[in-house]
């Protein structure tokens, strides 16, 4: 298997692997303290040097350290913060203070490499100071990359800013709305970008359209948009548009089996689609965007 590339994380100086590993997983029930070990033990084994976690994740942050602390250096761990102190109020300075605190606890590390406003509102951010709180703990030598997770105008917002160096969104064939001019202008400010729901929700393997927020409204996109995968396995199609658009460091996928793992990983190595057929997908957006949306 060829080995994944790595790229610059925007202009932070951190480089990440174009396959990233989300860990929210870890917290399903279902998956044994064993089982989270042996899993992201492999991820890193494989070569894969971004973990991707959040507070929000429950027991991910904590199997994470007791699992991986001891190879803290083969890999850019990112969290996410703002919410869930026991007696501090979500997304107060006090707030984001704690949770980065409680994060380093949790993963066993003396300093996170990036870490994001997961899906702060934009009123808060526009107040200030849940951002100078990440700059407070980046002077403290606590995190590398103040970063923001989520889409929309909060996101525009959070690039105009020009306070974060690292930024985390929903991109993939069903979610195009920061293609092409807010990537551009990350690239061009030199702000990494991590995309989350590559796949989008591989809504495709539904024979009826599903339940879930995201996946519904994905399922109503991928129908809309008719589609020709050209003989491609629809996920392959999904991670090879995402991860190879301009400005985009590292895709985040999600799973509790590392032979869904493997196989994303071997699709990604496969290179970026044909241009024509990148053109298609984006091309079949634009035509049946119907005010669509980021999602959250």
């Amino acid at each position: 298997m060829n080995s994944l590339p790595t790229r610059a994380f925007g202009a932070t100086g951190l480089q990440v692997t174009a396959l990233g590993f989300g860990a929210m997983h870890l917290n399903d029930a279902r998956v044994s303290e064993d089982d989270a070990g042996r899993l992201l033990n492999e991820v890193l084994d494989l070569g894969v040097n971004l973990i991707d976690t959040a507070r929000g994740y429950g027991l991910s942050e904590e199997r994470i350290g007791r699992h991986i602390a001891h190879r803290r250096s083969d890999y850019v761990l990112s969290t996410k913060v703002g919410y869930g102190i026991p007696g501090v109020p979500d997304w107060t300075y006090a707030c984001i203070m704690a949770g980065v605190d409680a994060a380093l606890v949790r993963m066993r590390c003396e300093v996170l490499d990036i870490v994001h406003l997961h899906s702060c509102p934009q009123d808060v951010l526009e107040r200030g100071e849940v951002i100078t709180a990440l700059e407070d703990c980046a002077r403290a030598g606590k995190l590398r990359v103040a970063a923001y997770s989520g889409d929309n105008e909060a996101l525009d917002w959070a690039i105009a800013c020009g306070r974060f160096a690292g930024v985390q969104t929903s991109i993939s064939l069903c979610d195009q709305q920061s293609i092409p001019q807010r990537l551009g202008v990350m690239q061009a400010r030199g702000i990494g970008v991590i995309a989350k729901r590559p796949v989008a929700g591989s809504v495709w393997r539904s024979t009826t359209r599903p339940d879930g927020h995201c996946e519904s409204h994905y399922w109503d996109r991928w129908q809309a948009m008719g589609l020709d995968p050209q003989g491609l396995d629809w996920n392959e199609l999904a991670l090879r548009f995402t991860a190879f658009l301009p400005g985009v460091a590292s895709c985040i996928v999600g799973t509790s089996r590392l032979a869904h793992f493997r196989q994303n990983m071997a699709m990604l190595t496969q290179g970026p689609l044909k241009p024509s057929l990148q053109q298609q997908i984006e091309q079949a957006f634009l035509q049946h965007d119907e005010h669509w949306v980021g999602m959250t």
